[in-house]
């Protein structure tokens, strides 16, 4: 059974969604009702689909590493000394 919902939004965040399902060929209602499905799934949605054959095998395999850019950079220059 679907019931109606009404969202109160900032008329450019409206515009935003709109373009967006449009791009996606599904409705608002439809874009809205897939991300509480993923909100209460507690999955995140699948981004490989965008990635080339390597980096979707490489996808993940660092789960849990805390590495930001400035840790990545010092690693760098004390393996390339």
């Amino acid at each position: 059974m679907n019931t109606k919902l009404t969202l109160r939004l900032d008329g450019m965040l409206i515009h935003s969604a709109k373009k967006y399902a449009k791009n996606q060929g599904k409705s608002v209602s439809q874009v809205v009702s897939d991300y509480f499905s993923v909100l209460g799934h507690k999955k995140k949605p699948v981004i490989r689909k965008h990635l080339g054959s390597k980096s979707a095998q490489l996808y993940g395999c660092l789960k849990g590493a805390d590495i930001s850019g400035d840790e990545y950079k010092k690693y760098l220059e004390r393996k390339y000394r």
